[in-house]
């Protein structure tokens, strides 16, 4: 076993892990943050993306021995106070999701985007690099459009 110790959503952890438990895994089972999707667990869906030390990252390819000390953060530790995110109430006002289930993935990847391209961040950029977030309902159009309104009010 392998202790790590980890801020997660704004409250450390510690925890004994296996040292192969992936971090998805961890989140999920351990922590009970459930928000986090296993889609594929080969790193090809995007449904496990989560924020490590403020960087998007697919929660199934790191080991959570490797987010020792770090600060992650999961789609529950979005909102505020009751509140919405600005990116989590775009989705829904402009329809950005169908079932759901990608769509804690792509909100934080949408975030790590905006962060790293600004307010005007165009919708070629946005599909671009929303290649490693499957959606199987969408069609993505209402995506961009929840993102790029997002961006405008961030």
């Amino acid at each position: 076993m392998a202790t790590v110790t980890m801020t997660v959503n704004g409250e450390q952890v510690t925890r004994d892990v296996e040292p192969r438990t992936l971090l998805v895994q961890f989140l999920r089972e351990d922590l009970r943050l459930t928000g986090t999707h296993v889609g594929c667990d080969t790193s090809q869906c995007g449904a496990c993306v989560v924020h490590v030390d403020g960087k998007s990252i697919k929660s199934c390819t790191m080991l959570a021995s490797q987010a020792d000390g770090k600060s992650v953060t999961t789609i529950e530790g979005l909102a505020k106070n009751g509140e919405l995110h600005p990116m989590q109430a775009a989705f829904r006002e402009h329809h950005g999701l169908q079932c759901g289930f990608c769509t804690p993935g792509m909100i934080m990847s949408a975030l790590d985007i905006v962060q790293r391209h600004g307010s005007s961040v165009q919708e070629k950029t946005i599909r671009e690099e929303l290649e490693g977030n499957l959606c199987r309902c969408t069609g993505y159009h209402n995506i961009v459009k929840a993102i790029q309104a997002a961006a405008a009010n961030m």
